[in-house]
């Protein structure tokens, strides 16, 4: 068939590759493979990857691909990716030539920003801030359903942005792995909840609703925070950004009181006398990955 664009997640552990109808947005295809955890091999496991739905679907698809990292854009290579091999290499530029077409890479924050803009959770808002909360944190803005990338490319950066309005127990802030103290990211990750809750060296935050709602006082507190630096977090958000929506995903994306408390707390914290921003869950969940590398290619160039 013609008219299909391809979107690959690529992930530390898994590649997975989606193949979505150009018109509707409709899965045609879906599969998950291991990550083979070395460049090389990476190329070619998407290169048969690819050629493998082409193949299956009887045509050529878009291709689009989300990383934990982005591209350089003065150099080309990757920077910033947790998959550290991925770093400095010319990602891009090998895709390109072993699948004989163009592909386009982004972070994988950015993919499920404007997975949940074209037609997730946020399809219909203009100005849409896509956020992935889980072992770290990430998110991504996209406006009339573009992303804005920025000069150097890390706009949307919010976990290296430092916790605002910060209370005296909160000092001294915690160093973070970037080289600073205080980002986001060390008091809002699923890890950091877990620690604040259980200790360092935990985690996991599976059942710390149900614990606070059973009388755990080390879980009341942990939640009692958390909230309140979320509520922080989205209302600088907003007061330098003011976006239609905020939709949050990763793990702790499914802790069901952020959507009750958070909205609660903002407005002591924005600059207006009535915040009325949504807090809300994603739609897409899991496939946010690929379903967002698949829309970095609209219907007028070549998806159609």
């Amino acid at each position: 068939m013609t008219g299909y664009r391809i979107g690959i997640d690529f992930g530390g552990t898994k590649i997975e590759i989606a193949a979505l109808a150009a018109h509707d947005g409709r899965e045609l295809v879906r599969r998950r493979i291991a990550n083979p955890g070395h460049y090389d091999g990476a190329i070619h496991a998407i290169r048969d990857l690819v050629a493998g739905v082409d193949s299956e679907l009887g045509g050529q698809g878009t291709v689009g691909i989300g990383i934990p990292g982005s591209i350089s854009p003065d150099t080309g290579v990757i920077k910033n990716a947790n998959a550290t091999w991925l770093n400095n290499q010319p990602f891009g530029r090998d895709l390109t030539a072993a699948v004989g077409r163009e592909v386009r890479v982004e972070n994988d924050a950015n993919c499920f920003a404007l997975s949940e803009a074209v037609d997730g959770a946020g399809a219909g808002k203009r100005v849409v801030f896509g956020v992935i909360v889980g072992t770290g944190m990430g998110a991504g803005i996209v406006v009339d359903g573009k992303l804005l990338i920025g000069a150097h490319h890390i706009a949307g950066e919010w976990g290296h942005i430092p916790l605002p309005w910060p209370r005296l127990e909160e000092m001294p802030m915690p160093k973070c792995f970037c080289g600073n103290e205080g980002c986001l990211e060390r008091f809002l990750s699923g890890s950091a909840l877990a620690q604040d809750w259980k200790g360092p060296g935990n985690r996991s935050t599976a059942g710390i609703e149900e614990q606070a709602e059973a009388g755990d006082q080390a879980a009341i507190g942990a939640l009692d925070r958390y909230m309140d630096r979320l509520a922080r977090a989205c209302a600088l958000a907003i007061n330098f950004l003011d976006p239609d929506v905020i939709v949050l995903g990763g793990g702790v994306s499914n802790l069901n009181s952020i959507y009750e408390r958070v909205p609660l707390l903002m407005p002591r914290y924005v600059i207006t006398p009535r915040c009325t921003t949504p807090i809300i869950r994603n739609r897409h969940g899991d496939s946010s990955g690929v379903r967002g590398a698949a829309w970095l290619w609209s219907n007028d160039e070549g998806a159609a």
